[in-house]
């Protein structure tokens, strides 16, 4: 490695070579419990870095420009980019272990971090993201930090991984895709990582899950100039945007996320924005620009009160509180019934943070789970036919963690669980759905039902 790096540094056209040697190099599988081939490699990564690193760790080492990195699949430790300057970055299902830093990385064309998994703490602290940046199904188990980050494309934390026209040469490969096992507590399916969409038909909004933020998770102060799009994103702790700036297309409608002193531009080329409920963009410009709807602060939103944002309170009895706002606000004003629904659905996502199968729990633990029994209890009870019956209503819940779950004698329209959960006894007797779903695509996808199922679906 250090001849190669000696010849590239000598001869400028063999750069690019020179790094594509050694990320195929990093790529190569390697035994876990090999500490000298684990040493090896971060010697590698770090001297490489090095060469990318605008500033440079030592004036002896010129920096190598216009340099792309493809480090997809490769297994790496305590990676740090911190301060490079990339063309291009590939890290899908790229294996990061210990603590991957990327603070003020420079990305000049798209990056793709799809199924990337980072077991410990991950930091993106103000990098720059010129092109598309593509984070769908990345799984962050530590805690994350985009402060300060500023994406200049596409900030993809959506639903799926890929979306491939029906003719794309890539469906070919698809069977080489190979991502990190989904071990995550509680879930368990070895093909929901991969979630291949077909673009000619899928909408941004179908089917997948996205991104998910194990521990607290940090955009504060972010620049979105693109689509920010979190569709189906799982945000398991606390979740800020405090600061951030936003100019294009948004979807950002999880229950737990903070948006104090966010800035909304009125982007609506790409179509219509999607907030949490209990925010609203209030309109700071006189004259909206053409392709705009007049931006804003983003604020409270008083057509949905008393419920005052308590989901993405800590504390689980102003949560508890917060679901039976939401559930009399849904009985009060039927217009908001929908939203009311999509909220709690996406509650019922947040991932569950303990082994559901283990014996014994913490006080936590069991007020955890007596909160999503609340929430699976207030959409049953509006979803039965009688004088209080929330009709027509739509339940996405996608990827979601489901224990003991009784629709017995439920109506809705369509209902979706993908990728689904269901501990304990699940119960659907005499349930009526117009059309349901429990996988995403034959294999992928899948529901999985890890107790008793009683009753069967009817529409």
């Amino acid at each position: 490695m250090d001849a190669l790096i000696a010849l590239a540094a000598a001869d400028p056209q063999l750069r690019q070579p020179v790094t594509d040697t050694i990320c195929d190099w990093l790529r190569a599988p390697t035994e876990p419990s090999d500490a000298a081939a684990a040493e090896e490699r971060r010697a590698a990564l770090r001297s490489l870095a090095d060469r990318l690193r605008v500033g440079g760790t030592s004036e002896a080492v010129t920096r190598w420009p216009d340099i792309s990195v493809d480090l997809s699949g490769a297994t790496l430790a305590d990676v740090d980019f911190s301060g490079c300057r990339l063309d291009g970055a590939r890290f899908a299902d790229t294996r990061f272990h210990g603590t991957t830093v990327f603070d003020g990385a420079t990305f000049d064309g798209d990056v793709a971090f799809q199924r990337a998994v980072f077991y410990g703490d991950a930091s993106f602290a103000g990098a720059r993201f010129e092109g598309d940046a593509e984070f769908g199904r990345a799984r962050m188990r530590g805690r994350a930090d985009f402060t300060g980050a500023a994406f200049g494309g596409m900030a993809w934390f959506g639903r799926g991984t890929d979306t491939w026209w029906e003719d794309d040469e890539a469906w070919e490969t698809v069977e080489e895709i190979d991502p990190a096992p989904w071990d995550e507590p509680n879930e368990d399916d070895p093909n929901w990582p991969v979630a291949v969409l077909m673009e000619d038909y899928q909408d941004w909004e179908e089917g997948g899950d996205g991104a998910r933020f194990g521990r607290d998770v940090s955009f504060r102060g972010v620049r979105f100039d693109g689509p920010a799009w979190f569709y189906y994103a799982r945000f398991a702790a606390e979740a800020t945007f405090a600061g951030a700036r936003f100019a294009g297309r948004v979807h950002l409608d999880q229950p737990a996320v903070d948006l104090t002193g966010a800035y909304w531009a009125g982007g609506t080329d790409d179509g219509e924005s999607a907030w949490p409920l209990g925010w609203t963009v209030r309109s700071g410009m006189a004259s909206a620009p053409e392709g705009t709807e007049g931006g804003g602060d983003l604020v409270s939103d008083a057509s949905v009160l008393p419920y005052a944002r308590q989901l993405a309170d800590r504390d689980p009895a102003v949560r508890s509180t917060g679901l039976r706002l939401l559930a009399q606000l849904g009985d009060d004003q039927p217009e908001q019934r929908q939203r009311v629904v999509m909220t709690v659905c996406a509650f019922l996502r947040i991932p569950i943070p303990f082994d559901l199968r283990a014996e014994g729990r913490t006080a936590e633990q069991a007020a955890l789970l007596e909160l999503r029994q609340e929430a699976q209890q207030l959409l049953a009870q509006r979803l039965r036919p009688g004088p209080g019956q929330w009709r027509e209503m739509n339940l996405w819940l996608c990827g979601a963690t489901l224990v003991d779950l009784d629709l017995s004698g439920c109506e809705a329209e369509y209902v979706e669980f993908s990728g689904a959960q269901f501990h304990g006894t699940t119960r659907f007797v005499g349930s009526r759905f117009d059309r349901a779903v429990f996988t995403l695509d034959g294999s992928w996808g899948r529901a999985t039902f890890h107790g008793d199922v009683v009753g069967a679906v009817s529409g």
